[in-house]
């Protein structure tokens, strides 16, 4: 009989396989050079995780939640317009320090389109999103069910961030933010 599972284990080593795969990427990502960086072995990755994309599946849903987690936690106040709200978004999401969760959240996007199979969750990469952006934007939703405006203003994020990551223009990004911001408004 095998040793039982350790969840205690798993945690910390999905914890330090996330910082990996941050600094990193995806692309070719191989589970022995990711064993050797986490000091442990590619076996005891299958064991902890079931299997190469099982692993990436978890990673994924990690570094959503630490994203979306920080992203709630530095939230400009609601006492705000949601002009400043938005603005506080951006500054915060599109600064260097979170350039790691940008590129990789593009990474599985591309690799979804193209294999879809290996992110049957990648849904969830919007949608896990409609929470946060849905009580920011509160004052300028139809209502509580309303989840047409947080996909609104997550797809103007995402597109400048897409902009900003591929072109490295932060003067014309932070204008159209605020083309976007004025827009609210109306």
């Amino acid at each position: 009989m095998g040793r039982p599972p350790d969840p205690a284990r798993r945690a910390r080593t999905l914890a330090r396989a996330t910082d990996y795969v941050l600094a990193h990427g995806l692309a070719g990502l191989s589970l022995r050079p990711l064993a050797a960086a986490l000091d442990t072995s590619p076996r005891m990755l299958t064991y902890d995780f079931g299997s190469k994309q099982e692993l990436i599946t978890a990673v994924l849903a990690e570094a959503r939640r630490r994203g979306a987690t920080r992203l709630a936690e530095h939230l400009p106040p609601k006492t705000g317009s949601a002009q400043e709200r938005l603005r506080g978004i951006w500054a915060w999401i599109s600064a260097d320090e979170r350039a790691p969760f940008v590129r990789l959240f593009f990474e599985v996007h591309a690799d979804g389109l193209v294999h879809p199979e290996n992110h049957p969750d990648q849904g969830r990469a919007i949608t896990d999103w409609f929470v946060v952006l849905g009580a920011a934007f509160r004052d300028v939703s139809t209502g509580p069910d309303d989840t047409v405006t947080p996909t609104l203003v997550m797809a103007v994020v995402r597109g400048l961030l897409f902009d900003l990551t591929t072109t490295g223009d932060r003067k014309r990004t932070d204008r159209a933010l605020e083309r976007f911001a004025e827009l609210l408004n109306q």
